[in-house]
């Protein structure tokens, strides 16, 4: 009797090891599809970050982009990822009108960087640990607000392409890809910032072709952060337009599409048109679009926010 109740215990254990093992090959392949369909997203994220660490000293770089790291996970588990699963199971006309607000917020980050470019601006270059704990800390939770809208926008993205599951496999799914996007973002990012530095040690081997490897990176790498920061202004209005039109007729909003249905319109025709290069071109026409309407939005925000205090002043 006691060996045929440990066997069937033993039997028992091998079906729920199965039955687990299924069940995380589903949670670990809907986290994979949710993550490549988020993918734009993640790009746009990876070019907006290295904004914020221009002009920090090169030592307290890897130590900020940890601390934003360290707050996109928190910004992604603790607030987006509960909010979006409850939204999603009781109100879900909500979750447009959300994404609709941190789109607007998107396009006037990048309107905003565009005008000061325009008016001849000029950022304080001074190293933020120079200026002290309080202007690091400033620089962090600039970039950790940023990523909440961006971060809402990919879990958002991912929890529509496992809407169809079970509460707790989505909330497995997005906790996973909630890791494994946040891991390759400021994974990248920390590679990009240090890059002059693996530069400058390979300068120092003894091969001349290592040693012109880490010249040419050192070199290089001044002209691709400020390429990324461009790319980065491109990403916030073009992702903050895309999320305004995508959802300004989505399902429990309704109200407008047009603009999103005749922008995908012309993008598919370009695309049927042009050949080889269709892919291409009708992506940048998109992306093109959208970005023109973030700008526009958020040039709008831009006057709204610059005549206030000009308002109260005036009052005083």
């Amino acid at each position: 009797m006691a060996i045929g109740g440990l066997i069937g215990l033993l039997d028992d254990i091998a079906a729920l090891a199965k039955l687990t093992a299924a069940s995380l090959d589903d949670v670990s392949a809907a986290a994979g599809r949710a993550a490549a369909k988020a993918a734009g997203v993640v790009v746009d994220d990876t070019a907006v970050t290295p904004q914020y660490l221009q002009g920090v000293a090169a030592e307290r770089e890897l130590a900020i982009v940890k601390q934003i790291a360290l707050g996109s996970i928190r910004n992604k588990l603790i607030f987006i990822l509960p909010v979006a699963l409850l939204l999603n199971h009781f109100l879900p006309m909500l979750l447009p009108i959300i994404l609709m607000v941190g789109g607007t917020y998107l396009a006037f980050e990048g309107a905003e960087k565009v005008w000061h470019k325009l008016s001849g601006g000029h950022d304080d270059e001074k190293p933020a640990v120079e200026k002290g704990p309080e202007a690091e800390k400033k620089i962090v939770s600039g970039a950790i607000r940023t990523d909440l809208i961006l971060s809402a926008e990919i879990m958002v993205i991912a929890l529509s392409t496992v809407s169809h599951q079970g509460f707790w496999s989505q909330m497995a799914s997005l906790v996973v890809v909630a890791f494994v996007i946040t891991i390759l973002v400021y994974g990248v990012v920390a590679l990009l910032v240090r890059m002059d530095d693996i530069g400058l040690r390979l300068a120092q081997r003894e091969s001349s072709g290592v040693q012109k490897l880490g010249r040419g990176l050192v070199t290089a790498m001044p002209k691709l952060l400020a390429t990324i920061a461009v790319v980065g202004t491109i990403a916030m209005l073009w992702v903050g337009g895309h999320i305004l039109m995508a959802n300004l007729g989505a399902d429990g909003t309704g109200w407008f599409n047009a603009p999103y249905e005749w922008v995908h319109h012309i993008e598919h025709g370009i695309s049927e048109a042009t050949g080889a290069l269709g892919g291409t071109l009708g992506w940048s026409f998109n992306t093109l679009c959208f970005a023109v309407i973030g700008f526009l939005v958020g040039s709008l925000v831009v006057g709204v926010l610059h005549l206030v205090p000009s308002n109260e002043a005036h009052v005083e």
